[in-house]
């Protein structure tokens, strides 16, 4: 495969996938554009450290001088948390970074492209993007939808982020033919709060038999990814009206200085954190440690039912 030469894989990484121990991979997006500098460098160590604890080893992924790098070390993880001169980079960018050297943070999108290459079947994040609210104007729809229909990657995420328009991404995802599974849930989680006011495909009781289900499509031959919707901790969890007036705040100050494309969703998760006083951010940290601990344990599951 001509991809491989873009290919960096850690030692360790590279030995796991090969003898198909549990491996769980995670974006570097949330390190370099969703949180700050040097609190990111203590919630990358935590996430690996949780992942790791829970039996599976962790991937970090990334591109840094014209190589998609599959585990980072400590000088790669902190370049990506200071994040000076780190792009965005979703599937469109990829060639581009490269080719000509560029260091980005990969998205949800690129990190399920990353992990398909590097044969890797889980992958824990925060949310994903998807339909944004007015789309039916802008037509601002996330990658990561796109990347769910045709990657073969389980991505186990709070659901997606409550900024976007819920209902017009699950409808999204079912024309897709994306199953949408909760774990241990039948209500659709809206990132910061257990619920959305939306359903799920089915109720996932335990991660081996999400393993199952994410086995049983893939022999199948059915092409694409699973998102496994796990919800934030409920000590954790927020007012879902409250974050409804918090959000629509934010998007009208986003409407007002012109904020559109890969600039929204981090722009609008600054001004949420600074409106609800540092509440949004501490709900964050602990969604995403929830999700690196369940995707450790699907992982994990995956792997026995896989040798």
């Amino acid at each position: 495969m001509s991809f491989k030469k873009y290919l960096s894989i850690t030692d360790e990484i590279a030995e796991a996938i090969k003898k198909g121990k549990p491996v769980v991979a995670l974006e570097s997006t949330i390190l370099s554009h969703g949180m700050p500098y040097p609190e990111n460098v203590e919630f990358a160590n935590n996430v690996e450290k949780i992942v790791r604890e829970n039996g599976a080893i962790p991937a970090t992924t990334a591109i840094i001088n014209g190589k998609l790098k599959v585990g980072l070390n400590k000088e790669e993880l902190l370049l990506m948390c200071k994040a000076d001169n780190i792009g965005k980079v979703s599937r469109r960018d990829v060639a581009t970074y490269l080719a000509t050297k560029q260091n980005g943070a990969t998205t949800v999108a690129t990190t399920m492209l990353i992990a398909e290459m590097a044969k890797i079947r889980v992958f824990a994040t925060g949310g994903i993007g998807g339909v944004h609210r007015g789309a039916q104007q802008t037509m601002d729809i996330s990658a990561d939808l796109q990347e769910l229909a045709h990657t073969n990657v389980a991505v186990i995420g709070a659901g997606c982020k409550s900024i976007l328009d819920i209902g017009l991404t699950l409808e999204y995802l079912e024309t897709m033919g994306v199953p949408v599974l909760g774990y241990k849930t039948d209500d659709f989680p809206a990132f910061y709060t257990t619920k959305s006011g939306f359903g799920v495909d089915y109720n996932l009781p335990d991660a081996k038999t999400t393993a199952k289900i994410m086995k049983t499509k893939w022999d199948l031959g059915l092409k694409g990814g699973i998102l496994i919707a796990n919800p934030i901790p409920e000590q954790y969890s927020l007012d879902f009206d409250e974050m409804e007036m918090v959000i629509n705040q934010a998007l009208k100050l986003a409407d007002e200085k012109g904020i559109k494309g890969k600039e929204t969703t981090p722009f609008l998760l600054a001004n949420i954190k600074e409106i609800t006083k540092g509440q949004s951010f501490a709900s964050n940290l602990q969604l995403a440690y929830n999700n690196a601990k369940v995707a450790s344990e699907i992982a994990v599951e995956f792997a026995k039912i896989s040798k």
